[in-house]
Protein backbone atom coordinates (compact mmCIF):
# COMPACT_ATOMS: atom_id res chain seq x y z
CA UNK A 1 0.00 0.00 0.00
CA UNK A 2 2.72 2.29 0.47
CA UNK A 3 3.96 4.01 -2.47
CA UNK A 4 0.91 2.38 -4.53
CA UNK A 5 -1.32 5.03 -1.57
CA UNK A 6 1.07 7.94 -2.91
CA UNK A 7 0.61 7.48 -6.79
CA UNK A 8 -3.41 6.59 -5.88
CA UNK A 9 -3.68 10.27 -4.21
CA UNK A 10 -1.99 11.86 -7.06
CA UNK A 11 -4.40 10.62 -9.75
CA UNK A 12 -7.09 11.09 -7.70
CA UNK A 13 -5.84 15.06 -7.87
CA UNK A 14 -5.46 14.91 -11.23
CA UNK A 15 -9.21 13.33 -11.75
CA UNK A 16 -10.72 16.29 -10.01
CA UNK A 17 -8.31 18.60 -11.72
CA UNK A 18 -6.88 19.57 -8.11
CA UNK A 19 -3.48 21.00 -7.92
CA UNK A 20 -1.27 18.30 -6.80
CA UNK A 21 0.34 20.05 -4.18
CA UNK A 22 3.75 18.76 -2.34
CA UNK A 23 2.61 19.78 1.37
CA UNK A 24 -0.56 17.44 0.31
CA UNK A 25 2.18 14.65 -0.33
CA UNK A 26 4.38 15.24 2.56
CA UNK A 27 1.20 14.43 4.63
CA UNK A 28 0.59 11.09 2.56
CA UNK A 29 3.91 10.75 3.18
CA UNK A 30 3.68 10.44 6.94
CA UNK A 31 0.44 8.64 6.67
CA UNK A 32 1.82 5.84 4.71
CA UNK A 33 4.35 5.82 7.57
CA UNK A 34 1.55 5.47 10.29
CA UNK A 35 0.06 2.56 8.38
CA UNK A 36 3.48 0.69 8.59
CA UNK A 37 3.81 1.21 12.38
CA UNK A 38 0.03 0.49 13.09
CA UNK A 39 -1.41 -2.13 10.57
CA UNK A 40 1.55 -4.36 9.63
CA UNK A 41 1.54 -8.12 9.77
CA UNK A 42 1.68 -10.02 13.12
CA UNK A 43 5.40 -10.85 11.29
CA UNK A 44 6.49 -7.58 11.14
CA UNK A 45 4.94 -6.32 14.44
CA UNK A 46 7.62 -8.69 16.25
CA UNK A 47 10.66 -5.88 15.09
CA UNK A 48 8.50 -2.99 14.81
CA UNK A 49 8.80 -0.38 18.06
CA UNK A 50 6.51 -0.80 20.83
CA UNK A 51 5.92 2.98 21.29
CA UNK A 52 4.37 3.01 18.01
CA UNK A 53 1.90 6.48 17.46
CA UNK A 54 -1.69 5.04 17.75
CA UNK A 55 -2.63 8.57 16.73
CA UNK A 56 -2.90 10.64 13.80
CA UNK A 57 -3.85 14.33 14.14
CA UNK A 58 -3.63 16.38 11.38
CA UNK A 59 -4.68 20.25 11.63
CA UNK A 60 -4.92 23.01 9.96
CA UNK A 61 -6.89 26.28 8.25
CA UNK A 62 -10.26 25.29 6.65
CA UNK A 63 -9.99 24.38 3.02
CA UNK A 64 -6.49 23.08 2.96
CA UNK A 65 -7.61 19.18 2.47
CA UNK A 66 -7.49 17.95 5.65
CA UNK A 67 -10.70 15.86 4.86
CA UNK A 68 -9.89 14.68 1.62
CA UNK A 69 -6.51 13.13 2.58
CA UNK A 70 -8.25 11.29 5.55
CA UNK A 71 -11.08 10.47 3.34
CA UNK A 72 -8.98 8.94 1.10
CA UNK A 73 -6.63 7.15 3.36
CA UNK A 74 -9.80 5.87 5.33
CA UNK A 75 -11.42 4.46 2.73
CA UNK A 76 -8.17 2.49 1.46
CA UNK A 77 -7.93 1.11 4.99
CA UNK A 78 -9.40 -2.93 4.76
CA UNK A 79 -9.07 -3.09 8.66
CA UNK A 80 -12.49 -2.78 10.78
CA UNK A 81 -13.16 0.89 10.93
CA UNK A 82 -15.83 3.86 12.08
CA UNK A 83 -15.90 7.64 10.71
CA UNK A 84 -17.92 8.86 13.18
CA UNK A 85 -18.63 12.59 13.85
CA UNK A 86 -17.70 13.85 17.18
CA UNK A 87 -20.13 14.83 18.83
CA UNK A 88 -22.40 12.30 18.11
CA UNK A 89 -19.53 9.51 18.96
CA UNK A 90 -19.43 11.42 22.70
CA UNK A 91 -23.67 11.67 22.66
CA UNK A 92 -23.19 7.53 22.13
CA UNK A 93 -20.97 7.47 25.12
CA UNK A 94 -23.26 9.83 27.60
CA UNK A 95 -26.08 7.61 26.52
CA UNK A 96 -24.32 4.25 27.78
CA UNK A 97 -23.37 5.95 30.91
CA UNK A 98 -26.60 7.10 31.51
CA UNK A 99 -28.21 3.48 30.58
CA UNK A 100 -25.27 1.25 32.60
CA UNK A 101 -25.18 3.65 35.87
CA UNK A 102 -22.02 1.94 37.38
CA UNK A 103 -18.93 3.73 38.47
CA UNK A 104 -16.97 5.87 36.14
CA UNK A 105 -14.05 3.58 35.64
CA UNK A 106 -16.52 0.74 34.46
CA UNK A 107 -18.13 2.15 32.25
CA UNK A 108 -15.60 3.47 30.43
CA UNK A 109 -13.42 0.17 29.94
CA UNK A 110 -17.06 -1.60 29.36
CA UNK A 111 -17.79 0.85 26.48
CA UNK A 112 -14.02 1.03 24.38
CA UNK A 113 -14.62 -3.03 25.10
CA UNK A 114 -17.59 -2.44 22.66
CA UNK A 115 -16.34 -0.15 20.33
CA UNK A 116 -13.28 -2.28 19.75
CA UNK A 117 -15.07 -5.02 19.34
CA UNK A 118 -16.87 -2.35 16.13
CA UNK A 119 -13.82 -0.93 15.34
CA UNK A 120 -9.71 -0.94 14.95
CA UNK A 121 -9.71 2.07 13.66
CA UNK A 122 -11.91 5.71 14.73
CA UNK A 123 -11.69 8.61 12.50
CA UNK A 124 -13.33 12.10 13.81
CA UNK A 125 -13.12 14.58 11.00
CA UNK A 126 -12.98 18.75 12.21
CA UNK A 127 -12.85 17.59 15.71
CA UNK A 128 -13.23 20.49 18.20
CA UNK A 129 -14.24 20.16 22.29
CA UNK A 130 -17.02 22.86 23.39
CA UNK A 131 -18.76 20.86 26.02
CA UNK A 132 -17.37 20.67 29.33
CA UNK A 133 -18.81 17.48 30.09
CA UNK A 134 -16.83 16.19 27.24
CA UNK A 135 -13.38 18.25 27.84
CA UNK A 136 -13.71 16.96 31.79
CA UNK A 137 -14.10 12.64 30.81
CA UNK A 138 -11.66 12.81 27.00
CA UNK A 139 -8.76 11.92 29.02
CA UNK A 140 -9.38 9.12 31.05
CA UNK A 141 -11.69 8.04 27.55
CA UNK A 142 -9.06 8.31 25.41
CA UNK A 143 -6.40 6.76 27.75
CA UNK A 144 -8.56 3.96 27.63
CA UNK A 145 -9.03 3.99 23.61
CA UNK A 146 -5.54 3.54 23.10
CA UNK A 147 -4.77 1.05 25.88
CA UNK A 148 -7.20 -1.36 23.73
CA UNK A 149 -4.86 -0.44 20.74
CA UNK A 150 -8.03 1.02 18.90
CA UNK A 151 -6.17 3.69 16.42
CA UNK A 152 -7.56 7.34 16.23
CA UNK A 153 -6.86 9.66 12.61
CA UNK A 154 -8.45 13.48 13.43
CA UNK A 155 -8.49 16.46 11.51
CA UNK A 156 -8.76 19.82 13.24
CA UNK A 157 -8.61 23.47 12.71
CA UNK A 158 -6.51 23.43 15.70
CA UNK A 159 -3.27 22.21 16.96
CA UNK A 160 -3.03 19.71 20.01
CA UNK A 161 -1.96 22.34 22.61
CA UNK A 162 -4.99 24.77 21.78
CA UNK A 163 -7.75 22.53 21.99
CA UNK A 164 -10.51 23.94 24.20
CA UNK A 165 -8.58 27.29 24.96
CA UNK A 166 -10.53 29.53 26.98
CA UNK A 167 -12.70 26.66 28.32
CA UNK A 168 -14.70 26.25 31.73
CA UNK A 169 -12.27 24.58 33.77
CA UNK A 170 -9.74 23.71 31.35
CA UNK A 171 -6.83 22.48 33.34
CA UNK A 172 -9.46 19.25 33.70
CA UNK A 173 -8.81 18.82 29.98
CA UNK A 174 -4.94 18.78 29.98
CA UNK A 175 -4.91 15.43 31.00
CA UNK A 176 -6.58 14.82 27.42
CA UNK A 177 -3.98 17.10 25.78
CA UNK A 178 -0.90 15.28 27.23
CA UNK A 179 -2.12 11.94 26.08
CA UNK A 180 -3.07 13.11 22.98
CA UNK A 181 0.71 14.43 22.46
CA UNK A 182 2.55 11.70 23.48
CA UNK A 183 0.19 9.10 21.53
CA UNK A 184 -0.38 11.09 18.16
CA UNK A 185 1.83 12.21 15.42
CA UNK A 186 0.82 15.93 14.85
CA UNK A 187 1.03 16.67 11.45
CA UNK A 188 0.27 20.68 10.39
CA UNK A 189 -0.91 20.83 6.47
CA UNK A 190 -0.41 24.82 4.94
CA UNK A 191 -1.87 25.82 2.04
CA UNK A 192 -2.50 29.57 0.62
CA UNK A 193 -5.34 28.83 -1.15
CA UNK A 194 -9.07 27.20 0.13
CA UNK A 195 -9.47 24.94 -2.84
CA UNK A 196 -13.22 24.61 -1.94
CA UNK A 197 -13.64 28.10 -3.05
CA UNK A 198 -12.29 28.25 -6.66
CA UNK A 199 -13.15 28.71 -9.59
CA UNK A 200 -14.42 25.13 -10.53
CA UNK A 201 -16.63 25.24 -6.79
CA UNK A 202 -18.64 28.88 -7.04
CA UNK A 203 -21.92 28.94 -5.02
CA UNK A 204 -25.20 28.40 -6.79
CA UNK A 205 -27.69 28.09 -3.95
CA UNK A 206 -26.93 31.00 -1.75
CA UNK A 207 -29.19 33.66 -2.07
CA UNK A 208 -28.53 37.38 -0.94
CA UNK A 209 -29.66 40.34 0.15
CA UNK A 210 -33.12 39.41 2.09
CA UNK A 211 -35.05 41.28 -0.18
CA UNK A 212 -38.37 40.66 -2.49
CA UNK A 213 -36.33 39.70 -5.38
CA UNK A 214 -33.89 37.13 -3.78
CA UNK A 215 -37.42 35.78 -2.08
CA UNK A 216 -38.74 35.44 -5.37
CA UNK A 217 -35.67 33.25 -6.55
CA UNK A 218 -35.58 31.28 -3.36
CA UNK A 219 -39.15 30.41 -4.01
CA UNK A 220 -39.03 29.82 -7.07
CA UNK A 221 -35.78 27.28 -6.26
CA UNK A 222 -37.82 25.55 -3.46
CA UNK A 223 -41.26 25.01 -5.83
CA UNK A 224 -38.65 23.24 -8.37
CA UNK A 225 -37.63 20.96 -5.40
CA UNK A 226 -40.20 19.82 -3.98
CA UNK A 227 -42.28 19.42 -7.34
CA UNK A 228 -44.71 16.46 -7.12
CA UNK A 229 -44.14 16.19 -3.67
CA UNK A 230 -46.47 16.46 -1.12
CA UNK A 231 -46.22 18.93 1.95
CA UNK A 232 -46.87 17.65 5.92
CA UNK A 233 -45.60 18.35 9.38
CA UNK A 234 -43.46 15.92 11.03
CA UNK A 235 -42.87 15.57 14.44
CA UNK A 236 -39.50 14.00 16.08
CA UNK A 237 -39.09 13.30 19.64
CA UNK A 238 -35.55 13.43 20.79
CA UNK A 239 -35.26 12.03 24.63
CA UNK A 240 -38.56 13.30 25.67
CA UNK A 241 -38.37 16.52 23.67
CA UNK A 242 -40.68 17.04 20.32
CA UNK A 243 -39.40 19.18 17.40
CA UNK A 244 -42.01 19.76 14.91
CA UNK A 245 -41.42 20.01 11.65
CA UNK A 246 -43.47 22.63 9.47
CA UNK A 247 -42.58 22.24 6.16
CA UNK A 248 -41.44 18.77 5.50
CA UNK A 249 -41.61 17.52 1.57
CA UNK A 250 -40.50 13.89 1.68
CA UNK A 251 -37.31 14.65 2.94
CA UNK A 252 -36.80 18.32 1.60
CA UNK A 253 -37.02 20.65 4.58
CA UNK A 254 -37.76 24.03 5.09
CA UNK A 255 -36.74 25.75 8.25
CA UNK A 256 -36.10 29.79 9.13
CA UNK A 257 -32.50 29.78 11.27
CA UNK A 258 -34.71 30.63 14.17
CA UNK A 259 -36.31 27.38 14.21
CA UNK A 260 -33.03 26.17 14.42
CA UNK A 261 -30.70 27.54 16.45
CA UNK A 262 -32.49 30.40 18.54
CA UNK A 263 -33.92 27.50 20.50
CA UNK A 264 -32.31 25.15 23.05
CA UNK A 265 -31.24 22.27 20.31
CA UNK A 266 -27.74 20.82 20.44
CA UNK A 267 -25.78 18.06 18.27
CA UNK A 268 -28.25 15.23 18.92
CA UNK A 269 -31.31 17.50 17.93
CA UNK A 270 -29.60 17.94 14.67
CA UNK A 271 -28.52 14.26 14.32
CA UNK A 272 -32.19 13.34 14.20
CA UNK A 273 -33.43 16.03 11.91
CA UNK A 274 -30.37 15.26 9.31
CA UNK A 275 -31.38 11.10 9.88
CA UNK A 276 -35.46 12.52 7.96
CA UNK A 277 -33.10 15.25 5.62
CA UNK A 278 -32.34 14.90 1.52
CA UNK A 279 -32.01 18.56 1.27
CA UNK A 280 -32.61 21.48 3.09
CA UNK A 281 -33.17 24.92 3.12
CA UNK A 282 -32.51 27.57 5.76
CA UNK A 283 -33.76 31.09 5.56
CA UNK A 284 -32.58 34.29 7.04
CA UNK A 285 -29.16 33.60 8.38
CA UNK A 286 -28.08 36.28 10.07
CA UNK A 287 -25.13 38.37 11.09
CA UNK A 288 -22.88 37.45 14.25
CA UNK A 289 -21.56 39.27 16.80
CA UNK A 290 -21.36 38.96 20.62
CA UNK A 291 -24.50 39.89 20.96
CA UNK A 292 -25.99 36.23 19.45
CA UNK A 293 -22.90 33.40 20.49
CA UNK A 294 -25.12 31.01 21.47
CA UNK A 295 -26.95 31.13 18.37
CA UNK A 296 -23.74 31.46 16.15
CA UNK A 297 -22.44 27.70 18.43
CA UNK A 298 -25.62 26.38 17.20
CA UNK A 299 -25.12 26.95 13.75
CA UNK A 300 -21.38 26.37 13.17
CA UNK A 301 -22.74 22.58 15.11
CA UNK A 302 -25.49 22.70 12.86
CA UNK A 303 -23.42 22.83 10.08
CA UNK A 304 -20.45 20.40 11.35
CA UNK A 305 -23.41 18.19 11.34
CA UNK A 306 -25.09 18.64 7.64
CA UNK A 307 -21.67 18.40 6.54
CA UNK A 308 -20.75 15.22 8.08
CA UNK A 309 -23.63 14.05 6.65
CA UNK A 310 -23.44 14.95 3.09
CA UNK A 311 -26.58 16.94 2.55
CA UNK A 312 -27.17 19.53 0.03
CA UNK A 313 -28.21 22.63 1.54
CA UNK A 314 -29.50 26.26 0.19
CA UNK A 315 -29.33 29.66 2.27
CA UNK A 316 -30.59 32.97 2.25
CA UNK A 317 -28.84 35.95 3.81
CA UNK A 318 -28.71 39.44 3.86
CA UNK A 319 -24.88 39.75 2.92
CA UNK A 320 -22.49 37.67 0.96
CA UNK A 321 -20.41 34.11 2.26
CA UNK A 322 -17.33 36.58 2.23
CA UNK A 323 -18.68 39.48 4.43
CA UNK A 324 -20.07 37.25 7.22
CA UNK A 325 -19.25 38.73 10.41
CA UNK A 326 -18.42 36.81 14.32
CA UNK A 327 -18.50 36.65 17.82
CA UNK A 328 -15.06 37.10 19.17
CA UNK A 329 -14.59 33.51 20.77
CA UNK A 330 -16.16 32.16 17.75
CA UNK A 331 -13.90 33.35 15.11
CA UNK A 332 -11.48 30.46 14.35
CA UNK A 333 -14.61 27.35 13.96
CA UNK A 334 -16.79 29.86 11.77
CA UNK A 335 -13.89 30.02 9.47
CA UNK A 336 -14.46 27.04 8.36
CA UNK A 337 -18.42 27.43 9.00
CA UNK A 338 -18.15 29.46 6.09
CA UNK A 339 -15.88 27.34 4.21
CA UNK A 340 -18.53 24.75 3.99
CA UNK A 341 -21.23 27.00 3.47
CA UNK A 342 -19.09 27.53 0.29
CA UNK A 343 -19.01 23.79 -0.41
CA UNK A 344 -22.43 22.78 0.77
CA UNK A 345 -24.42 25.29 -1.55
CA UNK A 346 -22.47 24.17 -4.47
CA UNK A 347 -24.07 23.00 -7.59
CA UNK A 348 -21.29 20.52 -7.22
CA UNK A 349 -23.15 18.91 -3.93
CA UNK A 350 -26.04 17.08 -6.01
CA UNK A 351 -29.02 16.94 -4.43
Amino acid sequence: MVKKFQNEFISLCNNQELEVNLNQIEVVKKLEQYYQENFQSYFSKLFSKKSSKKGFYLYGDVGVGKTMILNFFFDHLKEKKLRLHFNEFMLSFHDFVHEKKEKEENVINQFVKNLKLKSLLIYFDEFQVTNIVDAMILGKLFDQIFKEDIKIIVTSNTKISELYKDGLQRDQFKPFIQIMEQKSIECELKIEDDYRKSNNNQKQRYFYPLNQETNFKMNKFFRTITKDKKQSSKILNVKGRDFKIENFYDGVIRFNFNELCDKNLGAEDYLEIIKNCKFIVIDKVPQFSDNNSNQQQRFITLLDVIYDKNIPISVTANQNLDEFTSSKLLEKPFKRTISRLYELTSINLNQ
